[in-house]
């Protein structure tokens, strides 16, 4: 397999065809923190990558003591970042969640639910460990533009 692989590497430098590396623009969001080592959301082409989200309180990382609204500032937090690059919920590709209480399933279901006027992305709903914070909840995502 290893050989195939470098083959199929010699044939496509030899035939001078390369793969085209798109500008990339990172995002850095005051809920992230400036101190945080790593970037909210990067869009590269027509494809945002968005980096693992809580539900903090906006200036703070603090978690409400309310599950839901953890959910729904979550959420917003989704929200906004789509929209500083022109998309919306519904441009969301795929969504992982990660949660160390799989009882909030459904509650968190309830809160999602609202942020889609079409059809739901593909996701994952992890039972997690103990998540930064002591957040209830944490989501990433991918988004694509659409044209």
């Amino acid at each position: 397999m290893r050989k195939l692989k470098l083959i199929l590497i010699a044939i496509t430098l030899i035939s001078g065809s390369a793969i085209a590396v798109e500008d990339k623009t990172y995002f850095k969001s005051e809920v992230a923190g400036s101190d945080l080592p790593f970037s909210d959301a990067v869009l590269v082409g027509d494809t945002l990558y968005i980096s693992g989200k809580g539900g903090v309180i906006p200036g703070t990382r603090t978690v409400p003591e309310d599950p839901r609204e953890e959910a729904h500032l979550l959420m917003e937090d989704f929200k906004v970042t789509l929209e500083r690059v022109g998309m919306t919920m519904d441009d969301l590709v795929y969504v992982t969640i990660y949660c160390p209480d799989l009882r909030l399933y459904s509650g968190f279901n309830e809160v999602y639910r609202e942020y889609f006027s079409k059809d739901f992305p593909p996701r994952a709903f992890v039972g997690s460990g103990p998540l930064l914070f002591g957040l209830r909840f944490e989501m990433q995502g991918i988004a694509v533009k659409a044209r």
